[in-house]
């Protein structure tokens, strides 16, 4: 089952495929870790997911940079170099004979603790590495995203900086349940001011008068396709705006869409029950025209910084 922008078509090949347990290719019903492993136990780790698109991983560089920034946040030792990962990734991309349509999400933990324990001294292994790639090839909505402003607010830096990519979500998943209970696909969250922040597992644009809108990125995740959609629609000439703004401005936007490395772009038809489109207009098209041309954009865009094992 798949909910939103995550939605895709279930593959019996998945049943099949290999996970790399530390540098190890494993059966998937074999695939564990200890449970006295960091993440098990704690949430502490950091998680990047991947495409695979024609034997090649578009943006790779930029998620590995995410990834050992985030683990230099954390305070992680021992971590393999950024080389060896590459390698563990295509390793396991070929151990499946993957070439196309495949998601992989790569996951590190700090490693094994020695007792049940947060103070991260008591870890006695390097961290844990976990590579799941399988088939999924998304949907594509052109119906456009029900969305929901959840109650649960972004966390300042200094609670929890949202811009690291942890696996510690409880405040996202605490959203999308609320969103979920509301009937919406997935909720629309807020900064400590009232701003509008992202959503809980996507980022979140607006379209006013030929201009895309987006927040500051103060309580959000340095998003990999957040940043090259940016870099795409600036290059074709269209203006883009990170800014603060408030629900006011997405009630009455003309579009709205989410980005994220599974589905790329996706429309959002509505928020909180508010139909988005033209204010003196008839129902909108959805895909609007905005979403339909940075879609032709960013495909491109992908296409141009999509790496192979060697770079």
């Amino acid at each position: 089952m798949s909910y939103g922008a995550h939605s895709y078509e279930a593959d019996p090949r998945n049943a099949s495929v290999l996970v790399s347990v530390n540098g190890e290719m494993v059966p998937r019903e074999r695939a564990v870790v200890s449970v006295f492993d960091s993440n098990f136990m704690l949430g502490d780790g950091v998680w990047e997911g991947l495409r695979l698109k024609a034997g090649r991983i578009p943006f790779l560089t930029r998620h590995l940079e995410r990834l050992y920034g985030g683990a230099r946040v954390l305070d992680f030792e021992n971590m393999i170099p950024p080389a060896a990962m590459r390698a563990r990734i295509f390793d396991a991309l070929e151990a499946n004979g993957m070439e196309d349509g495949v998601h992989i999400r790569l996951m590190v933990s700090r490693g094994i603790r020695a007792t049940p324990y947060q103070d991260p001294r008591v870890t006695v292994t390097p961290p844990t590495v976990v590579i799941i790639p399988e088939y999924k090839a998304a949907k594509t909505n052109d119906q456009g995203l029900r969305l929901f402003t959840s109650t649960i607010r972004r966390t300042a830096p200094d609670a929890q900086d949202q811009k690291l990519n942890s696996h510690s979500k409880l405040n996202c998943i605490q959203a999308c349940i609320q969103a979920a209970k509301a009937g919406a696909d997935e909720a629309l969250m807020l900064d400590p001011s009232g701003a509008v922040a992202t959503c809980n597992s996507t980022h979140f644009f607006i379209v006013r008068e030929g201009e895309v809108w987006t927040s500051t990125g103060m309580y959000c995740l340095g998003g990999i396709t957040r940043r090259a959609v940016m870099e795409c629609a600036r290059g074709a000439g269209i203006a883009v705006h990170e800014k603060a703004f408030s629900l006011h401005d997405v009630y009455t936007a003309e579009e709205a869409f989410v980005t994220g490395t599974f589905a790329g772009l996706t429309p959002v038809r509505e928020v909180d029950g508010r139909v988005l489109g033209p204010a003196l207009e008839g129902p909108p098209a959805v895909p609007g025209p905005m979403v339909a041309r940075l879609r032709q954009l960013y495909a491109a865009h992908q296409a141009a910084h999509a790496e192979g094992r060697d770079g």
